[in-house]
């Protein structure tokens, strides 16, 4: 077979091979961002759930304690039963939760009884107790008996 040459296949490389694979890499390296980014959002969301729950307990707790206060006509209650009950997380009580009911110095009645006092409680969520700052919140309210 003399004569007979062997042709050999000639590729061209067009400027725009292995383009696509690329514009997909970068296409999912977009997306994974964004998954990120909605996940971190949705850890937040929770995050500011539980805060605002947890204030609100808080508060319904303080109107519980005002309300036995106006109930028997005095600023003194048990603290220590209100104690348990607030940091009782089983009974709607606050994480790592305390209580201090305070007469106001010089607020008295027509009878010359203390008539108002400060109630405050504090509490430090579960969500933050792994943050940096590890903030406590604090609910503050003021009762005045007539």
């Amino acid at each position: 077979m003399p004569g007979l040459t062997m042709k050999t296949a000639t590729h061209r490389h067009s400027p725009q091979a292995g383009i696509a694979l690329i514009e997909v890499l970068v296409s999912l390296l977009l997306f994974s961002f964004g998954i990120l980014g909605l996940a971190g959002m949705l850890t937040r969301a929770i995050t500011v759930s539980i805060d605002a729950e947890d204030r609100n307990r808080a508060a319904l707790l303080a109107n519980e304690i005002a309300s036995t206060m106006w109930l028997k006509n005095s600023v003194s209650v048990d603290t220590t039963a209100w104690q348990t009950r607030v940091s009782d997380m089983d009974n709607g009580g606050l994480p790592n939760a305390t209580l201090t009911v305070t007469a106001v110095s010089g607020a008295t009645s027509s009878a010359g009884t203390t008539n108002a006092a400060d109630i405050v409680i504090a509490w430090r969520a579960v969500t933050r107790e792994a943050a940096a700052s590890n903030a406590a919140s604090r609910l503050v309210t003021r009762v005045v008996l007539p």
